[in-house]
């Protein structure tokens, strides 16, 4: 246990946001989005056995037996919390740990549109943080809950698998939750979560079924429900709802998500010019248009309405990274590297502005 523990204390000196530990390798760090080795020895199977059962909790062990994979928090005295995956590979485990900042982030701090902090004061509606792996979506939920924390009277509940942050309360009364600890599952804690007065209620995933219906009654009844959903842009977080559901039940659904969605962030955290690293945010609002779209079932036109909706709060990760790149917090080819339509791009930063996605919308709806 002494070389996980000096492993991670390194890793978080260093800055790092994950360690990887593969059986027969030395570790791995990743450090502003880059792999780097950590220079450790590498660690064989035996010893990566012994790792696994000291730090596995009970309550994952016959999981893990069964399942070959588990989700779990680590509190690692003197050095702080870990967000842990241990998954096998090739009969061995491997981990994947992601150091948690026991600070709850403000917005000023994670540098994202003032926009977002506004979200913090809305009363119902559903609220996503859409993005890969590792883009920061779990930070700017905290930020948000912060921002609750310090300003709103408000009863929050969080359901999260594992729990990331902790929160202490301050002028809200907040309830986490975590799935294997506290709750069964998600769908268990989900199924009695409008029975413990919730003003707001943070689902740590949209995965399946139960989560959404779940979200979209708790909007429907005044209540305001954040969670996070793997999506590369705003527009695809949609569909990657309705996809989850029967091609029956999908108008029914989408009809739900017109009427309760609030917004859908997504971010893609990228590298800045002072060797640190700040999101390109995508924000949608479910303005009249964007509502339109979805009752339509025109899904295809709704990057035109983000990419047109500037003076109603939105912006498209085009426009995100063309503002970060003139103001020189990044550098033109770190843009180009996570531009959604690089040539676009290449064209706005040569003064050339195509109005498009107008003429799109015009016609289409």
């Amino acid at each position: 246990m002494s070389i996980l523990h000096d492993l991670l204390d390194k890793a978080v000196s260093m800055g790092a946001s994950d360690i990887h530990i593969k059986e027969g390798q030395e570790p791995f760090l990743r450090l502003q989005g880059r792999l780097v080795s950590s220079e450790f020895q590498r660690v064989e199977g035996p010893h990566l056995e012994a790792i696994v059962e000291d730090i596995l909790p009970p309550y994952m062990q016959e999981k893990y037996a069964t399942e070959h994979e588990a989700d779990f928090s680590l509190q690692e005295e003197d050095v702080g919390r870990f967000r842990v995956n241990i998954f096998n590979c090739k009969g061995y485990p491997t981990l994947a740990m992601r150091h948690v900042k026991s600070d709850i982030p403000t917005f000023e701090q994670i540098r994202v549109p003032d926009k977002l902090k506004e979200m913090a004061y809305v009363e119902r509606g559903i609220i996503l943080m859409a993005g890969t792996t590792g883009s920061g979506k779990s930070t700017t939920l905290a930020a948000m809950i912060g921002e609750m924390n310090r300003n709103l009277n408000r009863r929050i509940i969080t359901v999260e698998d594992p729990i990331e942050y902790t929160f202490v309360d301050d002028q809200c009364v907040i309830t986490q939750r975590e799935v294997g600890l506290d709750t069964l599952s998600f769908s268990h804690a989900l199924k009695h979560l409008m029975r413990q007065d919730p003003d707001v209620i943070l689902i740590g995933e949209m995965r399946d079924a139960a989560s959404i219906e779940t979200a979209l009654l708790a909007a429907e009844t005044g209540h305001l429900v954040l969670s996070t959903i793997h999506a590369g842009t705003a527009a695809l977080a949609i569909p990657r709802m309705l996809d989850v559901f029967p091609s029956v039940e999908q108008p029914q659904i989408r009809m739900g998500i017109a009427g309760n969605l609030h917004a859908i962030v997504c971010q893609r955290l990228m590298a800045d010019t002072q060797g640190g690293v700040i999101p390109a945010v995508e924000i949608m609002i479910n303005t009249s248009t964007v509502r339109k779209i979805v009752e339509k079932n025109k899904l295809e036109l709704l990057s035109a309405a983000v990419a047109t909706g500037k003076q109603d709060g939105m912006q498209s990760f085009n426009q995100s990274i063309y503002e970060l790149i003139t103001n020189g917090t990044i550098t033109e080819a770190e843009g180009m590297r996570f531009a959604t339509n690089p040539e676009s791009l290449r064209m706005n930063l040569k003064g050339i502005f195509l109005d498009e996605d107008s003429r799109i919308l015009d016609t289409e709806l």
